[in-house]
């Protein structure tokens, strides 16, 4: 029985003793420079069931519910050597500290620089990488993209704080224009992919090739300057973790488009992958000049005419589903010492957009609402886009990296619009049509290499060539009218002088090439063992893009006392060889000017220096200086001779200051201050004027704008709770000096758009981010749980000045006086930015979803005149879901849902002057808004399905 008793008690205590518990908590860092090692393994030795952590972005980590006693703990990395920590005593109820290096395993680590490579495109990743930079800045990983189910890059960067799209594509910083950012992809800049506008379009690049994208919101010298609002970096994806093959195929219904009956016209050729038939290009006998051509006969130019094909008649079609194809391939491989990496994507994607257009202009009387025209579009294009990613990565030795990298898309747009409505003011039914397409073919190619001189000093260099070709072949436009009331057939109008607004075809074509070199170099001054060395850094960029821009336009005329016939005929037969006669029927005016073509030369040089000044262990001062040169011209061939209508060159001084003081070792107080600039892009100085149907707008450049220049101070306030956790608060102030913004010329008929330089204008505001996880929750549901979101408050305000400098409607610049508001909001600019978004993540059942949510303020579209108010874009609320389902390790299933609420998109005039638009824009009152253009694009259903060959790997 004592024995008994004795045994008995003896357990009792030891369970005792077991089930009293501490907690450990600690910092790993590296040995030499003493930086925090993100991802290193602890354990605990010894236990029956085995307890470990890894830490996180700061080297942190904290371990709960160990068993007092004394234990070893080990703790290993990748390319350092394990350590052990013997007689690491917890006491129960007690948080044990433990603060200890890890030292380099110098065999191990050779072999790892040869063959492997950190890890940038998972969430810890790139909270860390911006914690180490020096500027303020944000980023998307392509972990973060994955769980969200972005498509593309438009998608992705709307989850950062301060951003927003416009058109589903262009990105708004701090509610700034596009024009006000600079876009660089894997480190060089990229030229604007439009033609009439200074914009980046983000939805060309597949998310499935992003590595991480990061925005800074203050300069650095190694930045280019040309930026207000941000400078955006893309990096695609560098090297596999591992050989993989998967595939995904992608479903999409549109609401109000999918398998409803629309009206299309064919291009021919290889439609399906954005290219068109030979028949669709103007045909190389036609004269160059508009005047020999406009000096021929009506029937010689009718000959002409019928070289072109009578392909206007429409056809009733059924929309398909979209569809969107992914291969993505990765290999790695040993040849000799060198290790050798690849990475090929290819993307297909098919997508259809459907919507009915509601637009009006108005007559701006003294009574709201007085139309003066009325259309309902029925707009259908159908997308296709064809890109490739094909990189190469060789560690040629621990010192020296070697990257190719190349990214192509081929993208074409077939758009139809069917235009029914009133024009008032004349007293006509219109009956309007326009088939367009547009061609585009996107290249971006470099050659980079990274060189380790030793410890202190590293070398790397970037050569880069850019290519971008846009087409519109054949863009066929023509316009009926009828008395109102009557029903009199539509008759094609044809005046004797053609205009872009009436009946005709227009061609246009542009290539432009870009050549790139970068050099960077840096140095690490003293004992590169310090906790913070002094660093210094320089580089040099060069840049030249050449452009070769033309434009044709050709508008039917009525030749002959029968030209009514052909003129009352539909849009299928009127324009056949038989009406197109020349003598009682069409013929065809040459009504291109000589602008309408244009050539383009833009050298850019830079070259910085900047250096770190480390004031003791918490407070670091990054000083910079970027010099930037830029050479900027542009010639046209008038009436035969070559003449320059643009010469611009500016040498632009861009200091940059960035102080970082370190409250705690997860807390930092950053304040910054640089200079950068805003020059105009080529399409914005040339005086060719392009007509937009399916805003009724003409656009036309001005060859009097300059660079403007923008001094930028911003201070912000960052806490790192834990692992992937962030909370940050940001001021900034901006002032501007001869900002660019858009504005509206007086036109009766149309609207007429131009570019103007502003005297100044101011923008300040807060942000706020929190990045929420619950790890240590006791609910399962919760640990699997992580909150984001982000909220931007933003005032701008822009003073004219007395004199603007813009074109008139023939082109001639004029200085306008009173034209416009004294002071107004920056164009762009959003008072207001939301983003929210739930993310559920359960590894082990294989269930993923989140919902996610986006909202703008109101923001002005296009600066109004005295005639004609200004046109602002109002908000619409966003919402998104997404689920995903693992079936198994090879097979995943998604489904999303974008933009379920699906608010309408809408344009409205501030007819009262008061900078509000109300919600009463349909009542006749004096101070009402006026709705000038109005759509659904509809809720979107998406369901994909990826299979992985091989191994499984994270597949965005």
């Amino acid at each position: 029985m004592k024995k008994l008793l004795l045994i008995s008690s003896l357990c009792c205590l030891s369970l005792t003793v077991f089930g009293q518990t501490g907690i450990l908590r600690g910092t790993i860092r590296d040995g030499k420079t003493h930086d925090a090692i993100i991802g290193a393994t602890v354990q605990i030795m010894g236990l029956p069931t085995p307890m470990g952590i890894s830490t996180d972005v700061n080297g942190q980590f904290e371990l709960a519910k160990v068993p007092a006693g004394s234990h070893t703990i080990q703790i290993s990395y990748v390319s350092y050597k394990t350590k052990s920590v013997p007689n690491v005593r917890i006491e129960s109820g007690n948080a044990t500290v433990l603060e200890t290096d890890l030292s380099e395993d110098n065999q191990q680590l050779q072999e790892v620089v040869v063959k492997a490579g950190r890890t940038t495109n998972t969430e810890i990743a790139v909270v860390a990488e911006i914690k180490q930079i020096k500027a303020m800045a944000v980023g998307v990983s392509a972990q973060q993209i994955q769980k969200a189910q972005d498509r593309d890059a438009a998608a992705a960067i709307r989850r950062v704080p301060g951003v927003s799209i416009v058109d589903n594509r262009f990105v708004l910083i701090r509610g700034m224009g596009a024009r006000y950012n600079s876009v660089l992809v894997n480190d060089l800049i990229t030229p604007s992919t439009e033609v009439d506008t200074r914009s980046f379009s983000f939805d060309l690049v597949p998310s499935n090739i992003i590595d991480r994208m990061i925005v800074y919101k203050t300069g650095l010298a190694e930045l280019p300057g040309d930026f207000g609002g941000g400078a955006i970096k893309i990096y695609t994806k560098r090297r596999p973790e591992q050989n993989f093959i998967d595939v995904g195929l992608t479903l999409g219904y549109r609401d109000n488009t999918t398998g409803q009956s629309v009206q299309s016209h064919n291009r021919g050729g290889l439609n399906a992958l954005g290219l068109w038939s030979a028949d669709q290009q103007l045909p190389t006998s036609f004269p160059t000049n508009s005047g020999t051509f406009n000096n021929l006969s009506s029937l010689q130019r009718a000959a002409y005419a019928r070289l072109l094909p009578n392909n206007w008649g429409l056809q009733q079609t059924t929309v398909s589903p979209d569809i969107r194809f992914a291969l993505n391939t990765g290999r790695r491989f040993d040849i000799g010492n060198v290790r050798l990496s690849n990475l090929t994507s290819i993307n297909y994607a098919q997508t259809n957009q459907f919507a009915n257009v509601d637009q009006r202009l108005y007559d701006n009387s003294a009574v709201a609402n007085s139309t003066a025209q009325q259309y309902n579009d029925a707009t259908y294009s159908r997308g296709t886009r064809l890109g490739v990613l094909h990189n190469w990565s060789a560690r040629i030795s621990p010192l020296f990296n070697l990257e190719w990298k190349t990214l192509f898309n081929q993208l074409g747009n077939t758009e139809t619009i069917v235009r029914q409505g009133q024009n008032y003011a004349s007293n006509n039914d219109v009956l309007a049509y326009s088939e367009r397409f547009e061609n585009r073919s996107i290249l971006t190619s470099q050659l980079a290499g990274e060189h380790t001189i030793n410890e202190l000093t590293k070398v790397s260099w970037i050569g880069g060539f850019g290519y971008t070709g846009r087409w519109e072949p054949d863009w066929r436009r023509a316009r009926y009218l009828r008395a109102i009331g009557t029903t009199d057939p539509f008759t094609i109008t044809t005046p004797i002088d053609p205009t872009p607004t009436e009946t005709g075809r227009f061609y246009s074509r542009l290539h432009e090439y870009v050549y790139s070199g970068v050099a960077n170099y840096e140095h690490t001054f003293g004992n590169p063992t310090d906790r913070e060395p002094n660093r210094i850094k320089a580089g040099v960029y060069y840049e030249q893009k050449n452009r070769d821009f033309s434009a044709r336009f050709y508008g039917y005329n009525s030749v002959g006392e029968n030209s009514l016939n052909a003129r009352t005929q539909d849009i299928g037969s009127a324009f056949t060889f038989d009406n197109v006669n020349g003598s009682n029927g069409l013929t065809l005016r040459d009504a291109t000017r000589d602008v309408d073509s244009y050539r383009g030369l833009n050298s850019y040089y830079s070259a910085y220096v900047s250096g770190d000044v480390y004031l003791g262990s918490r407070t670091n001062l990054t000083l910079g200086f970027r010099g930037e040169y830029n050479d900027q011209s542009l010639r046209s061939t008038i009436v035969g001779v070559d003449t320059r209508l643009v010469s611009n060159r500016i040498f632009s001084p861009l200091p940059s200051l960035n102080l970082t003081y370190k409250l705690t070792d997860r807390s930092n107080i950053r304040l910054a201050y640089s200079s950068t600039i805003n020059r105009p892009e080529f399409r914005e100085i040339a005086p060719f004027e392009y007509y937009d149907f399916s805003l009724l707008a003409n656009v036309r450049g001005n060859t009097t704008l300059t660079t403007a220049t923008i001094q930028n101070v911003d201070a912000k306030w960052e806490f790192y709770p834990s692992s992937g956790e962030l909370i940050s608060v940001t001021g900034f102030y901006k002032h501007f000096r001869n900002p660019i913004e858009s504005l509206l010329l007086l036109n009766p008929n149309v609207l007429s758009y131009t570019f103007m330089n502003a005297q100044s204008a101011q923008n300040y505001g807060v942000e706020v981010e929190i990045r929420k996880g619950f790890t240590e929750s006791a609910s399962a549901f919760l640990k699997n749980l992580t909150l984001v979101g982000n909220l931007s408050l933003i005032r701008s305000r822009v003073n004219v000045g007395e004199v603007v400098k813009a074109p008139d409607l023939g082109g001639a610049i004029q200085e306008y006086r009173g034209l416009t508001d004294a002071e107004r909001p920056l164009a762009g600019q959003s008072p207001y930015l939301i983003n929210a978004g739930v993310y559920y993540a359960a590894p082990k059942s294989g269930w993923q979803g989140n919902i996610l949510y986006n909202v703008f303020g109101q923001r002005i579209f296009a600066v109004g005149n005295v005639d004609v108010p200004t046109i602002y874009e109002m908000p619409r609320h966003v919402v998104d879901l997404n689920i995903t389902k693992n079936i198994t390790n090879r097979f995943e299933l998604r489904l999303g849902i974008q933009d379920i609420l699906n608010q309408p998109v809408r344009l409205a005039e501030d007819f009262n002057r008061d900078g509000v638009i109300g919600k009463d824009v349909t009542s006749q009152i004096a101070n009402a808004d006026q709705n000038r253009r109005q759509l659904r694009r509809g809720s979107y259903y998406t369901l994909s399905a990826i299979y992985t060959f091989g191994r499984r790997v994270i597949v965005p």
